[in-house]
């Protein structure tokens, strides 16, 4: 007896049983091959469906209503929220912000020099008073201080003129190449 060394392919598949074994065996080509069909009771034990307990979701926050509303889930309604800035906001911002503090330095003492913290309470200024004070007290920009730029993925293009295309230099020839 020798061992076999390829499973065999018709064990756990459901056999033709009278006409429809005769029939098979007349009309298929290869009638060793195999239906295809599992037998239920072996081929996936225990089936599924048959367990007798019953699957719980595990409890979390999401599960407990009270730490959860609707209105945190619903994102139908979770449109972007304005931010408004107005033009005295704006203008305390840049009064408060155009000097640096001065911070000692942690090695000195805090009784030398004590940070001064401005007062919220600022009098209302017109936006372009508050520009011209900023700017009046340091030049905002400068050659060496340029403002920002959009940064941009690709190199501007500068115009250079290229070498001429071939043509009879006796001939008008109004092109120009650029690079």
């Amino acid at each position: 007896m020798t061992a076999r060394k390829a499973a065999e392919s018709t064990l756990y598949h459901v056999h033709p049983k009278g006409f429809w074994k005769k029939f098979r065996d007349a009309v298929v080509v290869n009638p060793e091959i195999s239906t295809g069909i599992p037998i239920a009771g072996i081929n996936r034990y225990p089936p599924p469906g048959s367990r007798p307990e019953k699957y719980s979701t595990p409890a979390s926050k999401a599960s407990d209503p009270a730490q959860n509303p609707y209105w945190k889930r619903d994102v139908r309604r979770a449109y972007p929220q304005l931010s408004v800035v107005t033009q005295t906001d704006l203008a305390t911002l840049l009064i408060q912000h155009s000097t640096a503090n001065t911070i000692p330095a942690p090695s000195e003492s805090s009784d030398t020099e004590k940070v001064e913290l401005r007062s919220s309470k600022q009098e209302t200024t017109d936006l372009a008073q508050a520009i011209a004070t900023v700017t009046s007290q340091t030049e905002v920009y400068s050659k060496a201080t340029l403002p920002p730029s959009i940064p941009t993925a690709f190199k501007k293009w500068r115009p250079e003129l290229a070498p001429d295309a071939p043509h009879d230099p006796d001939s008008y020839f109004p092109m120009l190449l650029y690079k």
